[in-house]
């Protein structure tokens, strides 16, 4: 009898051992940053009726967000090397919860550099968000960052220029929605762009390059 009551419980603990471990397999992408955020806001809910940024590194790294729109309460929710179908499997988590008055969006670089997927690819992705979105809070704003002229991925602007042109059209046939240009202001007059406004990797921005997207961003937010 001894003997199987050990052999039970032996039989518990490996199902349960190997259980655990096909959970952390099939873990969604990100999901310790999501829980992370989540862990933070069990600790001190942000305020309602803020600006909800959200997308990508180049959200996550604005480490001054706050500083720069002082007349403005935000919230940054940008998690690294995610794409569009990221940001999407995570509105229930870090958008939605909010209750913001404004959502503001930079996602679709990595779908292209990552994902190699082309322009229409990347609309679609982003009609997905968007659609997603609406069905939750039809009434709030939303405003696109266009995609970024990164110098480490020089060979994907031409896929960026008409991703960005597609979702402007699709954005301009759209209420309360609205798309801004940060692609064209970080560019020199010879169509490179700008080297000082990079960090050492060519891809994500130093406080030059987020001066920039203020300038372009700040009259399209929701006072």
């Amino acid at each position: 009898m001894k003997k199987l009551l050990l052999y039970f419980v032996g039989l518990v603990l490996t199902c349960f051992i190997l259980t655990r471990a096909q959970a952390q397999e099939q873990r969604s992408p990100f999901w310790d940053e999501i829980q992370a955020f989540k862990k933070q806001d069990s600790l001190q809910m942000p305020p309602k009726n803020a600006i909800l940024f959200t997308g990508s590194s180049s959200i996550r790294k604005w480490e001054s967000l706050q500083q720069m729109f002082p007349k403005y309460t935000v919230i940054n929710r940008g998690f690294g090397g995610s794409t569009l179908p990221d940001l999407k499997r995570y509105l229930n988590d870090i958008v939605f919860p909010y209750q913001p008055k404004q959502i503001v969006i930079y996602s679709g670089e990595n779908d292209i550099a990552t994902d190699t997927v082309l322009a229409p690819e990347v609309l679609q992705r982003f009609k997905d968000v968007f659609t997603a979105i609406r069905q939750k809070m039809p009434e709030v704003p939303i405003l696109f960052i266009s995609i970024k002229p990164s110098p480490s991925r020089a060979q994907y602007w031409p896929i960026v220029q008409e991703a960005n042109k597609l979702i402007k059209a699709y954005l301009a046939q759209q209420p309360r929605a609205k798309f801004v240009d940060v692609y064209a202001p970080m560019l020199l007059k010879n169509g490179k762009a700008i080297p000082e406004i990079f960090t050492q990797d060519s891809l994500h921005m130093n406080d030059k390059g987020y001066l920039i997207w203020k300038k372009q961003i700040q009259p399209y937010l929701v006072k």
